[in-house]
This record gives structure tokens, C-alpha cells and sequence, in this order.
């Protein structure tokens, strides 16, 4: 089964309260198997990779009930039920969501908590939260929208690469390299690179001082559904063959065909491929072609500050 939302955990974790001050990883562990989680889901990360999803769905929703007051912090990582709380859950319910969390006023509080007044003051605000009714988390909603971002930018940055001239292009690569850590600086690997096109090769980045171990490199700026096929790798295959060389990189603006991947694959020779996709999230990575317009900290409570 997929991993419920945080709305969906909401009643287990009150129940889970109900017996006494109990220990949010616990209550991981035992929603986690109550729920019939696979390993693998009880593994899965969030993209930050600091903290597993099932863990920060839970947390989230231990919150949300702290904020209505159906939840007391004991000390650091615990939590008890209160008598709001356990008034709740003598009603019988089937279901605990923002809904009715909203009807008691510190919700309320709180979620206009997450509001920003709008900045010609006309008394409107923004929500900075998901909706009563999303079924994210507050870390979901950022992140689907950082990706929408970034989405955006990459399609933006593939539409100027295609308009641009080969050189560009070329110079676009070795950026890119060296902001990864080859070819030592923008200099070193341009004159590595040269423009000649000799022997079927569009550049060469050295990855040592000496030049004693080289990536070679084919740059081709194909059009959206012209893709690389087959045939395009083996000519590369062999003109790595002429130069002697165990390893290559090939660098298209589009995509490649199954079988053009499974020639790399099958061939004796190292042959790294780069599509469109992977070169623009690379370049978003290593802040090559675009830069921060803005940075936003996600920070969260330091317990130890606050433990006596």
C-alpha cells in the first residue's frame, strides 16, 4: 500500500496517546507496521534525505493536533493526550482532519498564523500552508512547488541552448564540467576542449594536471524527438578506438533511443550518455546558466535549547 497522508494519521496518533506519555519515534514504528508498510516505504526519504516520509507525515500530524490541543508536549520527543483530546475520541470519531481541527479556536489561531498580510495592506492575506483539505504536508506543498520551479526553469534553459550556436554550446560543456570538478579551471579545460572536431570527437577535458586521464566528448544539439540512436554511438565508440581512449561522454539536447542506450551498455568502452533532461538538472546543480534569485530556510525547533 501507498503511505497515508498526514490527515489520515491524525486519529491513530491521538489513540496512540490515549495510554499514557508515548515517544514519537515509537509511534513511527508502530503506525508504520500497523498500516502494513513495506520496507522499502518505511525507508523512503524525503528529497532533503534527512528524514523518512512515513516519519515526517507522522510528525506533522502530531503537530497539527498539538496546535488544536488534543496533544500535550511532555519532554523532548514525548507527548501525552489532553482532555480535549480525550474528549474527542469519546465521541467515537472515524476520522480526525484539519476540518474538525478547525473548530477549535487555537487552530484557528494557529492557522492564521501562516498567513502574510498582502503588501498594499488591503487586509488580505496569503496562505502559506496547504489548504484544510490538502492532503500534503507543509514540506510536500514546498517541495511540489520548488519542483514546478524548477520544472519551469529547465524547459526554459533547453529552449536557449537549442537557439544557441555550437560554440555556445561547446562553451556551455565546459562550464558544466569544470563546475563538477574536471578540467581544472574555465582556461585549462577550453584549450582542452578545441573546436576542431578532429576524428569524430568534439572535445577532450583533462582530469589531471599531466592530461594522463581524459574524458572525451561528443556534443550534439538535436531538436525535441530527434533522438540519438544506435548509430550515433557506435561512430563515437569508434573514434574513442582511434584515440585510444577507455571512456566517453556524450552530451545530447535530446533524448535517447532504448536502443541507443543499450548499444552503451553492450559496448567494451565506457560511454556515459547525457539527454537533455539529466544536462539541464545538472546545470541547476552546479548553478551553471542560471543563478539563486532567492534563498528560503526551513529551520526547525532546537529541543536541547529549550530542555532544562
Amino acid at each position: 500500500m501507498s503511505i497515508p497522508d498526514y490527515q489520515t494519521f491524525m486519529l491513530p496518533v491521538l489513540r496512540k496517546a490515549a495510554g499514557g506519555e508515548v515517544k514519537i519515534s515509537s509511534v513511527i514504528e508502530e503506525l508504520s507496521d500497523e498500516f502494513g508498510l513495506s520496507e522499502d516505504e518505511k525507508a523512503e526519504l524525503l528529497p532533503s534525505g534527512k528524514q523518512t516520509v512515513v516519519a515526517n507525515r507522522i510528525h506533522w500530524a502530531k503537530t497539527y493536533l498539538k496546535q488544536a490541543g488534543l496533544v500535550d508536549a511532555t519532554r523532548r520527543g514525548h507527548f501525552v493526550i489532553s482532555e480535549r483530546g480525550r474528549a474527542v475520541l469519546a465521541e467515537n470519531p472515524t476520522s480526525i482532519d484539519n476540518s474538525l481541527l478547525e473548530t477549535f479556536t487555537e487552530f484557528q489561531d494557529f492557522k492564521n498564523r501562516q498567513k502574510t498580510p498582502s503588501a498594499d495592506g488591503g487586509g488580505e492575506s496569503k496562505p502559506e500552508g496547504p489548504p484544510l483539505g490538502d492532503k500534503r504536508t507543509p514540506d510536500e506543498v514546498m517541495r511540489e512547488a520548488h519542483g514546478s520551479i524548477e520544472d519551469a526553469l529547465r524547459g526554459e534553459m533547453l529552449e536557449k541552448i537549442r537557439e544557441a550556436s555550437p560554440a555556445f554550446f561547446e562553451g556551455l560543456v565546459v562550464n558544466l564540467l569544470v563546475a563538477m570538478g574536471y578540467g581544472g579551471s574555465v582556461t585549462d579545460a577550453g584549450r582542452a576542449l578545441g573546436r576542431s572536431g578532429d576524428g569524430g570527437i568534439d572535445g577532450v577535458i583533462d582530469q589531471d594536471a599531466l592530461g594522463l586521464d581524459r574524458v572525451y566528448i561528443q556534443a550534439k544539439r538535436y531538436a525535441n524527438g530527434n533522438n540519438v540512436g544506435p548509430g550515433a554511438i557506435r561512430d563515437f565508440f569508434g573514434s574513442l578506438d582511434r584515440f585510444k581512449a577507455s571512456k566517453g561522454l556524450f552530451v545530447s539536447t535530446s533524448s535517447f533511443t532504448k536502443e541507443a542506450v543499450a548499444t552503451a551498455q553492450a559496448l567494451s568502452k565506457r560511454i556515459v550518455l547525457i539527454d537533455s533532461e539529466t544536462l539541464t538538472k545538472l546545470m541547476i546543480r552546479y548553478n551553471v546558466g542560471c543563478r539563486v534569485e532567492e534563498t528560503l530556510y526551513v529551520r526547525k525547533l532546537d529541543e536541547d535549547f529549550f530542555t532544562d
